[in-house]
């Protein structure tokens, strides 16, 4: 999309009248960034108030700038489950919904990309059918509503390569993580070497994710006590998952949104991502 193409704002604005420079012209940029922050960093979709709003402010207005569309990329984690049910297009309903408000604030809207993590399904040892059947549901319902999707093993296979340096943690994220895995990790060893082989994966992941999505917000259905095992580099917005008010991740509720055994804790974190 060209840069003279004309943005729609709520607040009547037109990104192209930046071109005439002037304190006018960036004092409109200032204004057009914020109805674009203003139409989701709402109440009705974060569950928390961003840890970074400053660095969430210049990727929007990087965006806005030259008339593209907003990046956001989430994780999309296996649960369970080996089929998709209506919990998971009631999510990915409810991020059609978030789309649509940014639309009416910013005509070239914004690209939503599922992030789906096969290296997780696969470290709590789901079966690979199992895995690839769920998913292929998850990317055709994503398709239907203008959603991308990809791999994470791919992201890490392009971009995981290099030394990574394993950042501290507090007691109470790894506390949380041995708790997951205890109620999710299948995989070989005990719960806790599951626990820091998953925080292992998640120091590689996450630089994948920041050199593969640059220019991307991470969206994140946890809460931002696990912003350390997320990328640092590109802001992190923590969002509600099935409407205002639900954070438990849908993979890991039942066909009807009853919540598996173990999975009532999860509402601010889920092992699978």
């Amino acid at each position: 999309m060209s840069g003279c193409s004309v943005s729609r704002l709520s607040n009547g604005g037109d990104l192209s009248r930046r071109q005439e420079g002037g304190d006018g012209a960036a004092a409109r940029g200032e204004a057009d960034v914020a109805a674009v922050l203003k139409a989701f960093n709402t109440w009705a979709f974060k569950r928390e108030h961003p840890c970074e709003p400053q660095l969430l402010k210049t990727f929007v207005a990087q965006r806005t700038r030259r008339s593209r569309p907003l990046s956001f990329v989430l994780y999309w984690g296996k649960g369970p489950r080996d089929r998709q049910a209506p919990p998971d297009l009631q999510c990915l309903d409810y991020l059609h919904s978030f789309r649509d408000r940014i639309e009416q604030a910013y005509s070239p809207n914004a690209q939503i990309v599922l992030c789906l993590t096969d290296t997780h399904a696969q470290h709590n040892g789901h079966a690979a059918g199992e895995t690839r059947r769920y998913f292929s549901e998850i990317s055709a319902a994503a398709r239907e509503r203008g959603f991308e999707t990809c791999f994470l093993s791919e992201l890490v296979g392009r971009y995981g390569d290099g030394p990574v340096d394993v950042e501290p943690v507090s007691c109470d994220v790894m506390a949380g993580l041995i708790d997951s895995a205890a109620k999710w990790y299948r995989g070989p060893g005990s719960v806790e070497d599951g626990a820091r082989q998953y925080l292992a994966m998640n120091m590689v992941e996450k630089r994948a994710v920041a050199a593969g999505f640059p220019e991307s917000i991470f969206v994140t259905f946890n809460g931002s006590q696990y912003r350390s095992i997320f990328p640092a580099e590109i802001p992190k917005f923590y969002m509600y998952s099935m409407k205002k008010g639900t954070s438990i991740k849908p993979w890991f509720v039942d066909e009807t949104g009853q919540p598996y055994e173990g999975a009532a804790g999860m509402s601010s974190h889920g092992k699978a991502a």
